[in-house]
């Protein structure tokens, strides 16, 4: 996850590149915290993913077999 602090950083570069006033160390900055917050979400929503399950009105377990696979393998 990342912390407040880069999170912090993230936003003001990112407003800096709209008000476009952004040097490139900042560019380049602001890119690899991009990067690291996009890692941190598509992995908090993979691992989302794996611990649903899906019901159908008459009870039955019809997660599919994409999530199930994922589920079984570590």
């Amino acid at each position: 996850m990342l912390d407040d602090k880069k999170l912090k950083r993230l936003n003001q570069l990112a407003k800096l590149k709209r008000e476009d006033n952004i040097s490139k160390a900042e560019l380049k900055e602001l890119t690899g915290l991009r990067e690291e917050y996009l890692s941190n979400f598509r992995s908090s929503f993979k691992n989302q993913i794996k611990n649903t399950k899906v019901i159908d009105p008459e009870g039955n377990d019809v997660t599919p077999d994409k999530v199930k696979a994922l589920r079984n393998k570590k």
